[in-house]
């Protein structure tokens, strides 16, 4: 009788997604479901979801999930998770939404030491409504509000949000991963897990930061997105651990995990 090695995990629903071919926030999904089930989380376990594209991951998770407004998610979650510490409480956030009107929400979580779990899905991009230059869009960066590459003298720098967030006194465990290729993303597994793990411990607040490609914003065939996220974005945010709860802090430098 033939084994079975690789199945859908339980806890992600068996429905085709709406993400653009070659996104990949399938992957990141996914990685997130196989966390969940191999902690034996799922029933108790609440994901919140806020606007752009990670607006529509309820429809691909088998646990509650609770909508937030633009940006919000962060404070749906702390109100969550003090009204039931015993439930397992993760945010699901683009570049766009927290890193831009969400900013003040996550510092100020992470800052108070909230004990739930974000995952933070950068792309460089706003990608459900257009293309426009995010926070995190890159120098020289091409987008529909700055078609001659984004001015870092007119719109300032890019921010990187786990090294903001990792300068912060509050014990946390923050890290970056990728997932453009099959290795990259067996390590954001990992780090999805850590953080999950130290949410079930009680331990701290917990950021994962995943750098994700968007080809139909960025112009490109999925293929080549995937050697542009290594190219351009790891070089900017370099991968790695960043801050842990025990003081074992690791800054990687630039081009790190390349």
């Amino acid at each position: 009788m033939a084994e079975t090695v690789f199945s859908r995990p339980g806890a992600l629903a068996p429905v085709i997604t709406h993400y653009c071919p070659g996104c990949t926030h399938g992957i990141i999904h996914r990685l997130i479901a196989e966390v969940i089930d191999e902690l034996g989380i799922r029933e108790r376990t609440v994901g919140i979801s806020p606007v752009g594209c990670a607006v529509l991951a309820y429809n691909y998770f088998t646990v509650d999930f609770q909508e937030a407004s633009h940006g919000r998610a962060p404070a749906v979650a702390t109100g969550i998770k003090r009204a039931r510490p015993d439930l397992i409480v993760f945010t699901y956030q683009g570049d766009g939404d927290l890193a831009s009107i969400g900013m003040a929400e996550i510092v100020h979580c992470a800052n108070r030491g909230e004990k739930v779990t974000v995952v933070f899905v950068n792309n460089a991009i706003y990608g459900m409504t257009g293309g426009q230059m995010a926070p995190t869009t890159l120098p020289g960066q091409i987008a529909t509000t700055c078609p001659l590459g984004r001015d870092v003298e007119q719109a300032g720098h890019p921010i990187r949000i786990a090294e903001l967030l990792s300068t912060l006194r509050t014990p946390s465990f923050v890290a970056r991963a990728a997932v453009h290729t099959p290795l990259h993303a067996v390590n954001a597994k990992e780090m999805l897990r850590r953080a999950f793990r130290y949410q079930v411990a009680g331990t701290c607040f917990s950021l994962v930061e995943v750098l994700s490609t968007c080809p139909t914003n960025w112009g490109v065939p999925p293929v080549e997105a995937n050697r542009w996220l290594a190219q351009n974005m790891m070089p900017f945010y370099p991968l790695g651990v960043f801050k842990t709860p025990d003081g074992a802090d690791r800054a990687p430098t630039p081009g790190a995990g390349d």
